[in-house]
């Protein structure tokens, strides 16, 4: 897998063994294995059932791959995360900034029953045993830890959701939600397409210029056909700063998804063809601390 700096193992791989001959590759942040009331994840493509373009653990329904097949490679992520189907509660994800406390009333949706709600990117929680779950294939999954409340949050910032900071959003509604302070928050930018793999027009550029004024130089390179590399890593981590994580509390990822479409699911290196892959966070129950 194609990392863009080695300079600290940022994210690294995990395999969970699930019996029968079956394994999980995932992907954790180090700073958060040292965390023991959290479990968390990022998947792959391996490890799944689903076959062809979705081969093999696709996360998405709704791309045309088998749902039983979904199914089961839900219930191997859930399997690898210590709980069941259903306790996964997962986002509608339309490219806002709409953020959902969720509470046990919301286990399941949208595995073993439908969501009641829609045009949700993030989800958030203070409830043991809720697996959230947001889904990608090139845009980027921030995860939130509260380490003095207790409280968990995992959202999806696509370009539009990065430059209406997503990341502030979340931390403003687990403040509302819980107190969390930015403080003592620590955040992960997981992996997602890199700068050098992500052309975006001008008037995407123009916006990020707009909103990032005195960072534009970091986050933008212009290009001689007068489109622009956009560095969403950069911008995300911009967001958290100014909304107060410390910089040091943030692990930025040093893996692209459209640098390894054979182990990533990327829809831009794929041209749409292609499954979802998944963040999961979870708060584990007091037995398990």
């Amino acid at each position: 897998m194609i990392v863009k700096k080695n300079s600290e193992e940022i994210l690294r791989e995990h395999r969970y063994n699930l019996g029968e001959s079956k394994e999980l590759p995932v992907l954790k942040f180090a700073a958060f294995e040292r965390i023991p009331w959290v479990n968390h994840c990022f998947t792959t493509r391996d490890g799944g059932v689903s076959k062809g373009m979705f081969q093999s653990l696709n996360l998405s329904y709704t791309r045309g791959d088998n749902s039983e097949d979904v199914t089961e490679n839900y219930r191997r992520v859930a399997q690898a995360m210590g709980t069941g189907l259903d306790r996964i509660v997962t986002s509608d994800q339309t490219h806002t900034t709409n953020v959902r406390v969720v509470t046990d009333a919301d286990a399941g949706k949208g595995i073993v029953c439908p969501r009641d709600y829609s045009d949700v990117d993030g989800l958030i929680t203070n409830q043991p045993n809720l697996l959230l779950a947001t889904f990608y294939a090139d845009c980027v999954p921030l995860y939130f830890i509260d380490t003095k409340n207790h409280a968990i949050g995992l959202s999806h910032s696509g370009w539009r959701g990065t430059v209406n900071r997503m990341g502030e959003q979340t931390l403003k509604k687990m403040q509302y939600a819980f107190g969390t302070k930015p403080e003592n928050v620590l955040c992960g930018i997981g992996p997602s397409i890199c700068q050098d793999c992500y052309e975006v027009s001008e008037d995407v550029a123009e916006q990020f210029a707009e909103e990032f004024r005195e960072f534009q130089d970091e986050i933008l390179e212009k290009k001689e056909n007068k489109k622009y590399q956009l560095n969403l890593w950069r911008a995300n981590q911009l967001v958290l700063i100014q909304a107060g994580v410390p910089e040091g509390n943030i692990a930025t990822t040093n893996i692209c998804t459209c640098c390894n479409p054979k182990k990533l699911f990327s829809h831009r290196a794929s041209a749409g063809k292609r499954g979802n892959l998944g963040a999961f966070l979870m708060i584990r129950s007091e037995e398990e601390e």
